[in-house]
């Protein structure tokens, strides 16, 4: 299985729906706990979210979705 751009943005949707569900701002583990994926992947996932603009962090550690 090759990781193009396509998996990687199927992702960071799947990480912006859950975040949107939650209604609230999460910490990286709650998110890959409730998706069932690894925290590490999740971060790194959070991060390209961040430089895109689609998240936010209203305090340390938590992450929500960019209004």
């Amino acid at each position: 299985m090759i990781l193009g751009a396509n998996k990687i943005e199927e992702k960071e949707q799947i990480v912006m729906e859950a975040l949107k569900k939650a209604g609230k701002p999460m910490r990286p583990g709650d998110v890959a706990k409730t998706l069932g994926l690894a925290k590490d992947e999740i971060s790194k996932i959070l991060k390209s979210l961040k430089k895109k603009g689609k998240v936010i962090s209203p305090k340390r550690c938590f992450w929500a979705p960019a209004k």
